[in-house]
């Protein structure tokens, strides 16, 4: 599902700053357009689905002797 976002786009010094308003995703880059293309990126990556856990491996328990 495609969603559409407002951004505003701000210049700081020698940098632009993207801020998507409706929710807490900033990004800066050398020119605007390249802070808006990092901005759609980590927007993406916000809503991407958290990557399943690692689930701890079973201990293994094993008797050993040794002689010497």
């Amino acid at each position: 599902m495609r969603r559409r976002f407002t951004a505003s786009v701000w210049r700081e010094g020698d940098w632009y700053v993207a801020q998507c308003l409706e929710i807490d995703v900033a990004s800066q880059r050398k020119t605007a357009e390249e802070a808006l293309e990092n901005l759609k990126e980590a927007i993406a990556l916000r809503f991407e689905p958290p990557a399943p856990s690692v689930t701890s491996p079973h201990q293994i328990s094993r008797r050993v002797s040794a002689s010497g």
